[in-house]
């Protein structure tokens, strides 16, 4: 299990600053988030691309891919029934499987939870088969980059659509291509109201990403959520992927933000470790 962090915490700091200080903590990856970088990925020259991609690879620190996908621009939707802005935004997410790539990152994290939302007077079917035509239409492109979509359930507070492992898990079944999976982030899974350690084992199988984070929208070991059965349950299901920081509430500072929650996970993870060896 590696540990990661998201770069829009360290919004305010050059690409140079944030990797170092990234690597110095003891990090081994970095997600970024296209709108950090230029309002639009079509806006990153090739040469910008390599220059991220060899400054974190010389800090040590590999690039996870990407998340907030469609927070920028404005104007792009899966869920439409407009077929031009249908277009423009599945043209927009090839443009960021070529931005991932370049950068060298595996990983999309699919959220977006205004851009997927029902449509005023759609039912969620119509939208269910309008998102699966058009994951079905980008994934041998994402397959041939070596990119995988990780599709993330959200809260009912920030979108109508997916608020469930169980329905993400549904969508990955049905497109039945293997670089869509799914993506568990703690504050959202919070919203399910089951037992975390249950919703990570019933979707273990699909499992590719994961965020740390806490109800509170701060970092992990900010607030109520216990990260012993979390890691624990990672552990018995074999994920070997990253867990990744992202958080909400930046009141603390970056730096802090980024020591405490990696201080903090590695404690809870090694305890935890420990406790599974003497069992």
């Amino acid at each position: 299990m590696k540990f990661g962090i998201c770069n829009e915490i360290f919004k305010e700091w050059s690409w140079e600053r944030t990797v170092a200080y990234v690597g110095s903590v003891g990090y081994k990856g970095i997600e970024i988030a296209p709108f950090t970088l230029a309002p639009s990925a079509d806006m990153i020259s090739a040469g910008e691309r390599d220059r991220i991609r060899k400054t974190a690879v010389s800090a040590g620190i590999e690039i996870i891919g990407l998340h907030w996908l469609l927070a920028s621009p404005e104007g792009m939707s899966v869920a439409t029934g407009d077929r031009e802005i249908l277009d423009r935004t599945a043209a927009y997410l090839r443009s960021l499987i070529r931005l991932c790539a370049d950068l060298g990152g595996t990983t999309m994290v699919f959220g977006s939870p205004r851009q997927r939302n029902i449509p005023a007077l759609g039912t969620f079917e119509e939208t269910y088969r309008r998102i699966k035509a058009l994951f079905s239409e980008l994934l041998p492109e994402a397959e041939k980059a070596g990119i995988v979509f990780a599709f993330e359930p959200l809260a009912r507070t920030e979108t109508n659509f997916i608020n469930t492992a169980r329905q993400a898990v549904r969508l990955i079944r049905d497109v039945a291509h293997p670089n869509l999976r799914l993506h568990l982030d703690v504050k959202a899974m919070c919203d399910e109201g089951l037992p975390l350690p249950d919703i990570i084992r019933s979707s273990g199988t699909y499992l590719h990403h994961f965020h740390a984070n806490d109800e509170n929208l701060r970092g992990p070991g900010t607030g109520p959520t216990d990260y012993a059965p979390i890691f624990k349950t990672l552990s018995d299901i074999g994920y070997e992927g990253y867990v990744s920081v992202e958080v909400f509430d930046f009141t603390e500072g970056p730096e802090a933000i980024a020591r405490n929650s990696l201080t903090y996970m590695k404690n809870m993870y090694n305890t935890t470790m420990q406790s599974i060896v003497f069992d």
